[in-house]
């Protein structure tokens, strides 16, 4: 038994090591005087494939640790640090700015540090799993509620 755990304390360090040197690659890996960047804003500066690319690699860093006993909790922090670096970043030339001071795997690499040598963000994703829903079930109603009112000016204005 005490093998066997050990086993897994050492893949987790082992693939925490190589999570990490990709995260930095992708992020902070370059400098210009104070200021760190890593290949993510670089490959986003490639319209539609660098910023697919990065998404990916984000989502791969994600998977290796929550394969290696993430908690739930953290895999949904981690998603949604990397979906919103994404989603932010590919706004034509906005985006191109945000990637390159949003740094989503560094942001990851720090929750991940904290769960697993800090014993934090244990535990269930549920709660936040419900909050997204419940927030976009509101803005899908918003919205759909604007279009309706929209609909119904423009058709009184045209009539």
């Amino acid at each position: 038994m005490e093998n066997q755990y050990s086993s897994k304390i050492e893949r987790i360090n082992k693939d925490f090591v190589w999570v990490e040197r990709l995260s930095v690659l992708m992020d902070s890996r370059f400098r210009i005087g104070n200021f760190r960047f890593g290949l993510d804003p670089i490959l986003n500066f490639i319209p539609f494939a660098g910023q697919i690319a990065t998404f990916i690699i984000s989502l791969i860093l994600v998977t290796v640790m929550y394969r290696n006993g993430a908690s739930g909790k953290i895999a949904i922090k981690m998603l949604l640090n990397v979906t919103s670096d994404a989603i932010l970043g590919s706004i034509p030339l906005l985006g191109n700015i945000f990637d390159f001071f949003n740094k989503a795997n560094d942001k990851n690499i720090k929750l991940l540090r904290e769960h697993y040598y800090e014993n934090k963000h244990q535990g269930s994703g549920k709660n936040i799993i419900f909050l997204i829903v419940s927030i976009l079930a509101i803005v899908i109603t918003l919205v759909i509620y604007a279009m309706y009112a929209l609909s119904v000016w423009l058709f009184n204005l045209i009539f």
